[in-house]
């Protein structure tokens, strides 16, 4: 049963995760099966979604996460490549509930594909997001080359360091990623206590967290818009590298200029 036939609002939000996934395939972010995608998807089930019988036993989360209460979400599949998600979503990837008690799920639809292992890490980031009123729904996390890259570099790991120099490469940075780029230092992959340390870069007002030596993890209102907070940072990124491979230390905007944005975009002082 293709449950996207009957929920057209929900195939356009899965349309927009098989459009990213395909450009993260594109730009080399997603070797193998790398990056994740999970997207709450609550506001779009109706009661006949609601009706539909789970196709696995209860799974556990690991928490309770008790924000999550009643909500649905979309996530890639456990071990598929993007390039594949970007194919077939609902091949790739499956839609859960979170069942009450808010410690397990279970898989609804199309096919019963296995979420991503770092499904409760992504889960607690969603539970952080509505306990804080965010209108954020969407959670990227990839491995954009360029700025993976710099954090090879301890000059930028200190805080707002790479922030500074990444909004000072192109005018459109300062603009349409104001709240700059999170450093969280290098912890074990999907473990609890990276999440915690992203949730704790969130809370500082970050949309974009990057985690030392691994890749970034972003969040949105829907994926593209997260897409988009990526794609922008890692562009300043390749400028500044493709200054210094041409043999100079770019100059970048002044301070100056860069508050002058901050009327023209009507950005936070």
């Amino acid at each position: 049963m293709n449950i996207l036939i009957q929920h057209p609002a929900l195939q356009a939000e899965i349309d927009k995760v098989a459009e990213v996934a395909g450009y993260l395939w594109q730009k080399g972010w997603a070797e193998r099966n790398g990056g994740n995608i999970t997207i709450n998807i609550t506001a779009y089930v109706d009661d006949a979604m609601r009706a539909l019988p789970a196709l696995t036993e209860p799974r556990p989360i690991g928490k309770a996460l008790p924000h999550l209460a009643g909500c649905w979400f979309y996530c890639k599949g456990t071990g598929r490549r993007m390039r594949d998600l970007a194919r077939d979503p609902m091949a790739n990837g499956s839609i859960i509930r979170i069942l009450p008690g808010c410690d397990r799920y279970e898989i609804v639809a199309d096919a019963p594909v296995a979420p991503t292992s770092e499904l409760p890490s992504h889960l607690a980031v969603h539970d952080y997001l509505l306990a804080k009123g965010s209108p954020y729904r969407a959670s990227l996390h990839t491995h954009p080359i360029e700025l993976v890259a710099l954090t090879h570099s301890r000059k930028w790991l200190e805080k707002d360091a790479a922030t500074r120099m990444l909004w000072s490469m192109i005018p459109e940075t300062r603009a349409f990623c104001p709240r700059g780029l999170g450093i969280v230092p290098y912890l074990m992959p999907s473990s609890v206590e990276l999440a915690e340390a992203t949730i704790r870069a969130l809370d500082e007002d970050y949309d974009v967290v990057m985690w030392e030596k691994h890749g970034v993890f972003a969040v949105e209102t829907d994926i593209l818009n997260a897409f988009d907070q990526v794609d922008v940072l890692n562009k300043a990124a390749q400028i500044y590298i493709a200054a210094r491979n041409m043999g100079f230390e770019p100059e970048g905007m002044s301070d100056a200029q860069m508050d002058e944005l901050k009327g023209a975009f009507g950005l936070p002082k």
